[in-house]
């Protein structure tokens, strides 16, 4: 077993997962542009996709990478575990952005604005984890900030359904909003998943 320590270990793990982290931003980023300047940048939906396509080529990378490496630098089920997570960001993202054009949205309501922003904010925190996570070192900062961050999503959640409740608004429009809000909600979740996914590693790695 002591040979096997001194097998190098693949590092491209990481490059992989900084660049995951990147892509997760710049999807957040176009979505937030996109509700920010709605409906005269639909356009930007297909930015969006190209985003959730260029994340699953990384996931694929990652997964064929980790089936072809006999020594990885973290544990197996925690690279794959990881790579699931963040590729679910940018899908609820590419799902955020596709009901918003499949459902013909006239204009977003400020709650939407609002989580977007808070999206943006934990993707950046996302990806500084994801670039910084082969020290395995002073990371805590940025999974504390998620933390917070994920709560501030869910308090505009609550907000979004019950403003869509209180003034009598068509059932089909609180539907359509439900579900974008829905999407949005789950996308921030989906930064505090990776993030607690990351503590682990952190723990097993000190």
């Amino acid at each position: 077993m002591a040979a096997l320590s001194l097998v190098p270990r693949d590092r491209v793990f990481f490059d992989l997962f900084a660049e995951a982290g990147q892509n997760t931003l710049r999807a957040a980023r176009l979505l937030k542009e996109m509700l920010d300047k709605w409906p005269d940048e639909e356009g930007l939906a297909r930015d969006i996709l190209k985003a959730e396509q260029e994340g699953d080529r990384i996931t694929h990378d990652i997964v064929r990478r980790l089936n072809t490496t006999f020594v990885t630098p973290i544990d197996r089920e925690d690279i794959h575990s990881l790579a699931g997570k963040v590729d679910d960001i940018v899908d609820h993202i590419e799902e955020t952005a596709d009901f918003m054009v499949l459902y013909g949205i006239e204009a977003p309501m400020a709650q939407s604005v609002a989580m977007a922003d808070v999206l943006v904010k934990a993707c950046e925190q996302t990806a500084m984890l994801l670039e910084h996570l082969r020290g395995f070192k002073d990371l805590d900062k940025y999974w504390i900030e998620i933390h917070r961050l994920e709560n501030d999503g869910d308090r505009l959640f609550r907000d979004g359904l019950a403003s869509l409740f209180a003034g009598g608004i068509d059932p089909m429009v609180v539907i359509r909003w439900r579900d974008i809000f829905l999407r949005l909600e789950r996308a921030i979740d989906a930064t505090e998943t990776a993030a607690t996914v990351i503590e682990g590693i952190v723990i097993k790695n000190a």
